[in-house]
C-alpha cells in the first residue's frame, strides 16, 4: 500500500515533466516558425538586405550595452576621485603669505 502523499508527488513530477515536455515542443515548433519566416523573408525583394541590417542592428546593440554597462564603473570611480579630492581639499589649508616690503639699499 502506498501512502497518499507519494502518489501525489509522483502525480505532480509527471505532470511537471508533461509541462516540461509540451514546452519543450512548442518552443520547437516556435523555433521552425521562425526560420521559416527568415527564410521566406531573405527570398523576398530586398529581404536579404533587411536581415543583413537587423543582424547588424543587433551587434550595435550589443556593443551599445556592453559600453553602458562600463559606465557604472567608470561613475564609481569618478564619485571616489572626487571624495579623495575632497578630502585633500579639506586637508590643506591654504595661509595667506605675509607680504614684506622691501628696504630699498641706498
Amino acid at each position: 500500500m502506498t501512502s497518499p502523499m507519494a502518489s501525489t508527488s509522483r502525480g505532480r513530477k509527471a505532470a511537471d515533466e508533461g509541462a516540461r515536455r509540451g514546452q519543450k515542443d512548442f518552443v520547437g515548433r516556435l523555433t521552425d516558425a521562425g526560420e521559416e519566416a527568415l527564410q521566406r523573408i531573405t527570398e523576398l525583394p530586398g529581404g536579404r538586405r533587411a536581415v543583413t541590417a537587423f543582424n547588424d542592428l543587433r551587434n550595435r546593440v550589443d556593443d551599445l550595452s556592453k559600453k553602458v554597462r562600463g559606465i557604472d564603473e567608470l561613475e564609481a570611480r569618478v564619485s571616489k576621485l572626487e571624495k579623495e579630492l575632497a578630502s585633500l581639499k579639506r586637508g590643506t589649508t591654504t595661509t595667506p603669505r605675509r607680504s614684506t616690503t622691501r628696504r630699498s639699499s641706498t
